[in-house]
């Protein structure tokens, strides 16, 4: 069978039962919806948008989405779904680049140990929301200081709850109670990001909840997160309708909905705002993080990831627009509430998650129920993406150990990496945990990206070569990609990465959080992590070249990179034309399959052997031959 000799259906059965496969198209389109749609969606476009000259930044950041962002994500899927192989294991396709998905694991890494911690507090927010009045509500409490100014203190019957005058003269000083609440109670944040203090017990715990959560959803792999979405991916949009509507009856709320579409189009001019929309598509999709080859990999070989491609990064974007009028028409009734400019209340990433908005929900009637079903939409966002940083890490060390006992102990390697997972995270709930969460979030995950994406467009459509790839899809799907892909894929995608990544290093500013500057030491480490990820290039190309045959450095070149015999559709039944087996000697004894032409003779192929060196230069089959 596995020389595929007798491509019957026991044969295909047994390799899906083996490794897994999506129940149906829908579990697939859900989970990748899960995973591309996450709290950058809530907590940081609907910023972007309004900082970037409002309706005007719709425009580069949907020209973006066409001539980056949906064909990476394009590319991704097609290249898991052709060899139903998570992100180590795809690499076959050209040996010297495994190092890229070596990277890919290290940043999945990276992302799975804070991004659940963001989860965990979520977690902690959804819990404490669960009572008569939010504690974030009132200026009473034992960790509020005297600069502590809330909207609701004083004469709760009156329409304005405060003096407009002594708020404006208060404006520098003023701290609201759900930043007290947020910087002395639950963080009880420390004054240096050396200075770790203490574990906050209560954040430990849910971090052990979040981690358990992600356990028990990925318990059989694929089999079980597939059910899971179909909650966990559907149901933040009944909640966003819920609070949209909510928020659009609210007074004010007109103005909060214009400060976040009124165009500016002077703007457009603006490299950043170009920069912005670029990054955003970028990271907002999760291109290079591994996830997209993983979850793909598990599609059925004829699966049209073509249209799949199209349908996710839309419906992702959308929901980043939807979700902007969410924030804004609840912002803009503050501002009205508090009889100050938009601006002053717009914030982003945990600020706007866990100190504005959470603020803003203590003016409505009822506002514990609006408090809990906002965090549990974050926390369902949150865990969507966390799925499958995990699945990532999980299918990328069980296929590239690949024997029997491995896949049947697959529930054990989940259980570790959640527990390795788990342990890295404590660090993250002390006292000082997010200055640490903010460090990785900006180094550990932004340039080494767009050095990954870059490096794996060129290896596909330059060392493999564009006319193989486009092949590939065609036997896959039956029909090559639309021309427009093929451009973008070979010449424009690459142009926008490179510009991303000059961007990313024109507009480096070291980190900051409020008014608290990062040490230099700890920016060294922020280097160093982002570092991490892409040296596994370089190191793995070198080994791969030392390890090649050949004589001289040429020959051992090209034989690093040309495509490996066992690359290409991982069941017999599917490798037909230059994947098809043609039996000698020597592919019997080791039952592989030799990628020839089918219209080689037997001398040609005999003769092949010599030439195999080229193999991965961007001629076509045709005219080498």
């Amino acid at each position: 069978l596995q020389n595929g000799a007798v491509p019957g259906e026991q044969g295909k059965q047994e390799k899906s039962v083996k490794r897994g496969n999506w129940g149906n198209q829908i579990e697939f389109v859900l989970t990748s919806v899960g995973y591309a749609v996450g709290l950058g969606n809530v907590w940081r476009f609907p910023y972007l948008c309004y900082r970037n000259g409002g309706g005007a930044f719709m425009f580069p950041y949907f020209i973006m989405l066409v001539f980056c962002g949906i064909p990476l994500f394009f590319m991704e899927l097609s290249f898991g779904q052709f060899a139903s192989q998570g992100c180590l294991g795809v690499w076959r396709v050209s040996p010297m680049f495994k190092g890229v998905g070596y990277g890919m694991m290290v940043v999945s890494t990276y992302i799975g140990i804070y991004y659940n911690v963001v989860i965990c507090i979520a977690f902690y927010y959804f819990f404490v929301s669960m009572t008569r009045v939010l504690p974030w509500t009132y200026c009473s409490n034992p960790w509020n200081t005297p600069d502590c100014v809330g909207v609701l203190d004083g004469n709760l019957s009156s329409r304005v709850a405060l003096n407009i005058t002594q708020l404006f003269n208060t404006t520098q000083k003023r701290t609201s109670p759900s930043e007290e609440y947020w910087r002395r109670y639950v963080l009880n944040l420390s004054d240096d990001i050396g200075n770790l203090g203490e574990v906050r017990l209560p954040l430990l715990g849910c971090l052990g909840v979040s981690w358990v959560v992600v356990f028990l959803c990925l318990i059989k792999g694929v089999k079980s997160s597939g059910k899971v979405v179909y909650f966990t991916a559907t149901f933040p949009y009944v909640v966003l309708t819920i609070l949209f509507v909510r928020g659009i009856t609210l007074e004010g709320a007109v103005t909060g909905i214009m400060y976040y579409l009124t165009p500016q189009w002077d703007k457009i001019l603006n490299a950043k705002v170009w920069g912005d929309a670029a990054s955003q598509i970028f990271y907002s999709l999760g291109c290079a993080w591994g996830g997209l080859i993983t979850m793909a990999s598990y599609n059925k070989f004829n699966n049209n990831c073509y249209r799949d491609s199209i349908i996710i990064s839309i419906t992702n974007c959308a929901t980043s627009v939807y979700a902007g009028f969410v924030i804004f028409s609840i912002l803009g009734f503050m501002a009205n509430h508090l009889g100050v400019d938009v601006s002053k209340v717009a914030d982003h990433g945990p600020g706007l998650a866990f100190v504005a908005y959470p603020e803003a929900l203590t003016l409505l009637p009822i506002s514990p129920l609006w408090s809990i079903l906002f965090f549990f939409m974050l926390i369902l966002l949150g865990l969507g993406t966390q799925f499958c940083l995990l699945e990532t890490l999980v299918t990328a060390i069980v296929d590239e150990v690949g024997n029997e006992w491995i896949i049947r102990k697959k529930t054990f390697v989940t259980l570790g990496v959640a527990v390795a997972g788990f342990l890295l995270g404590v660090p993250l709930t002390t006292q000082a945990g997010i200055y640490w969460l903010l460090l990785m979030d900006n180094y550990a995950a932004s340039f080494s990206l767009v050095v990954i994406s870059c490096i794996m467009c060129v290896a596909i459509m330059y060392i493999y070569g564009h006319h193989n790839y486009f092949k590939d899809i065609e036997m896959m799907l039956g029909f090559p990609p639309p021309l427009f892909f093929q451009i973008c894929w070979r010449f424009i995608s690459p142009a926008i990465i490179f510009f991303i990544l000059v961007f990313t290093v024109i507009q480096y500013r070291p980190i900051s959080y409020n008014e608290y500057v990062y040490p230099t030491w700890a920016i060294s480490i922020g280097f160093l992590m982002a570092l991490s990820s892409v040296i596994c290039i370089p190191i793995y190309a070198i080994y791969k070249v030392c390890r090649s045959e050949g004589d001289t450095l040429l020959e051992r070149l090209k034989n690093a990179t040309k495509a490996s015999k066992d690359w290409g559709p991982a069941l017999p039944e599917h490798r037909s034309g230059r994947y098809a087996p043609a039996f000698s000697p020597s592919t019997e004894s080791h039952l592989e399959v030799q990628p020839l032409q089918p219209e080689k003779g037997q001398s040609e192929a005999a003769a092949a052997s010599p030439m195999q060196g080229s193999n991965g230069s961007a001629h076509s089959q045709d005219s080498r031959l």
